[in-house]
């Protein structure tokens, strides 16, 4: 019998290049990997459902699960996880030195879902004590104008929301001082250290104080089926995520290294061993297990920012076969 051909949206990350170039195939399954930036692949999904499977933004996804329709389901893969501090940036003459100068500001940030200022957010207010709703939150593209929101949505009336004029981007607004900071997953353009700057400048070591005390790598991005392929197929689900967890090994085993460099950074080996040492061998874990603390905190933030009407759970986010490991 002919594998079931599937096709899969998702960017070429060395996590996922062994699917990407055959050398791990799912059981049972042609998987045609198509390769695009997120936010082509966010949009083609959320919006027409153009694949079979791909990249998701977590944000979204959690948003799905609280519709009526519930046209995804996930498997505990996670191709993106960003520390986000670095993530904030500022203009200059706004004022803004600590976290708590944030407060009162305009901030801007593409969508008001997106899962990085959904992380953002959270952060600065369970760890410096900025409430979300004590900003306002200025929505549109970064470098190109007349950016929306990919979904709907319904947020509670203390959360302040304004959309950018025609034309208008955040990354030129911040330079101008139109907005006053930026949360966002993509460095702005306009970004020169002196009139655009970070809130954390050594953004290491406060990524890494928060690794330390928080034991959180925050994820971005999960990988999303759709449902009707997964209910007509349901042994699709474990069968993805260990073709997943194969091509991990692989690029771990690459990490490992050290005849050649695997990545053209001139000091990648002094990283590996540094996240190594800092992060333990399984510092990009899959399955539900591992992450349920980052899972669940990311959902509790979700809820409190008013994307999510009631509590997701973690163990609803994914297909059940992929719920339990098994030992062969």
């Amino acid at each position: 019998m002919a594998d079931l051909s599937l096709t899969l949206g998702c960017w070429d990350y060395d996590r996922v290049l062994a699917i990407k170039d055959g050398r791990v195939k799912p059981e049972g399954i042609d998987l045609r990997f198509l390769n695009m930036v997120v936010e082509e692949t966010f949009f083609r999904m959320l919006r027409h459902r153009e694949f079979d499977l791909s990249e998701m933004s977590m944000s979204s996804y959690v948003v799905s699960l609280t519709r009526k329709e519930q046209p995804f389901i996930a498997i505990p893969v996670f191709p993106s996880r960003f520390f986000r501090h670095s993530s904030i940036y500022v203009n200059a003459d706004a004022g803004i030195s600590k976290p708590a100068d944030l407060i009162g500001k305009r901030i801007g940030t593409p969508e008001f879902q997106m899962t990085a200022p959904v992380w953002i957010r959270g952060i600065l207010s369970e760890h410096y004590d900025v409430p979300v709703d004590s900003v306002t939150y200025v929505t549109g593209g970064e470098e190109e104008p007349n950016r929306e929101e990919k979904l709907k949505l319904n947020l509670p009336d203390n959360i302040k929301i304004e959309a950018i004029g025609p034309g208008k981007t955040l990354a030129r607004m911040l330079a101008t001082g139109e907005i006053d900071a930026l949360h966002t997953a993509r460095k702005p353009s306009t970004f020169d250290g002196v009139n655009v700057k970070r809130l954390f400048p050594d953004f290491v070591s406060v990524e890494q104080k928060y690794w330390r005390d928080t034991g959180i790598f925050p994820i971005m991005h999960v990988i999303g089926i759709r449902r009707e392929v997964y209910e007509q197929n349901r042994w699709i689900a474990m069968n993805l995520y260990q073709a997943f967890r194969d091509a991990q090994n692989i690029c771990y085993q690459g990490l490992r290294e050290t005849a050649a460099l695997k990545g053209m950074l001139p000091w990648f080996n002094a990283h590996v061993e540094e996240a190594f040492d800092t992060m333990g061998q399984d510092f990009w874990p899959y399955g539900l297990e591992k992450n349920r603390t980052t899972l669940n905190t990311f959902l509790r933030y979700h809820h409190e920012q008013g994307l999510s009407p009631r509590l997701v759970t973690a163990e609803e986010m994914f297909a059940p076969e992929t719920l339990e490991e098994f030992v062969i």
